[in-house]
């Protein structure tokens, strides 16, 4: 890692001044990017582009990732583990729900003529993408897995690539770019939403109330800020519960709109004497519209 300072205060990094630059981590990022304004450029010049607040999604996603680890987050992040929870945060849910909020089944096309990754698509099923994304969870927070990672800045990136990759997978059964499972509908999007949380908040509770420290790493003989190893860690888990407490906040509300819109509409087509089946699948995937249209 290279870090560049305007500034170094004599007891660490400055709080404004310390960008970093981790070729590792940025490069794959820049290419997802790259990749991405390549193919919207193309769909807007064959006269279908993605939707502009989808790809004002999508960059938000990739300023998130930049803030992560260009800032100064990422300087703070090697002396405090609430900051390296927030950078956690920004890059394992926040950014990765953007990226999958800002893709689209065209913008994907291009990968899913590859057999190998149109075989992958199983790993976005509900019931294979939230253990997948627990157990990542999980095993990075193992002390010796998340210390490997503090003393090694390519087992690091590897780690921050995982966080965002399982993210990615965790969110897209309820963003649903390609369609699901016919049976995973609005109603059962909330209750995997609450699933998420609860595990989330399960697991920041264990480094709010435990009185344990967990890595060494962080211990240090002349505590920064008045900031000791227990209270960095209370805070890490205070952090971890609040972002997923917003974004469940968020992600709840749109649902539960949602959920009443679909059954709105599934009343009115039912009314039409139109086919049950019909109406279910056509509600589901959100093609509810194209049958209330005149014919």
């Amino acid at each position: 890692m290279l870090l560049y300072h305007v500034w170094v205060g004599p007891n660490g990094p400055s709080l404004l001044t310390s960008w970093a630059l981790e070729p590792w981590q940025l490069v794959p990022a820049a290419l997802l990017a790259f990749l991405y304004g390549k193919r919207t450029r193309t769909l807007r010049l064959r006269g279908t582009p993605v939707p502009a607040w989808r790809r004002f999604v999508f960059w938000t996603g990739f300023a998130l990732v930049l803030v992560a680890l260009v800032s100064p987050i990422d300087a703070f992040a090697s002396e405090f583990f609430f900051m390296h929870m927030l950078q956690h945060v920004l890059i394992g849910d926040l950014a990765p729900l953007c990226f999958v909020v800002g893709l689209t089944g065209p913008v994907l096309q291009p990968l899913l003529r590859f057999h190998w990754v149109n075989s992958l698509r199983f790993l976005t099923h509900p019931a294979v993408a939230l253990p997948l994304w627990a157990y990542n969870l999980v095993l990075w927070h193992i002390p010796f897995m998340y210390q490997a990672a503090l003393h090694n800045p390519s087992v690091h990136a590897f780690e921050h690539i995982c966080f965002f990759s399982y993210g990615a997978l965790m969110w897209s059964p309820v963003v649903e770019t390609l369609p699901g499972p016919e049976w995973f509908g609005t109603g059962f999007k909330l209750g995997y939403i609450a699933l998420v949380r609860l595990f989330e908040t399960a697991f920041g509770n264990v480094f709010l109330w435990s009185g344990t420290v967990f890595y060494p790493y962080y211990v240090q003989a002349d505590p920064r800020w008045g900031i000791t190893p227990l209270h960095d860690q209370a805070l890490a888990g205070t952090v971890m519960m609040i972002e997923g407490s917003l974004v469940t906040v968020a992600a709840l509300a749109w649902l539960f709109l949602r959920l009443a819109a679909e059954g709105e509409l599934r009343q009115e087509l039912l009314e039409r004497g139109l086919d049950p089946r019909a109406v279910r699948r056509a509600v589901r995937y959100g093609r509810g519209q194209e049958l209330s249209e005149p014919r």
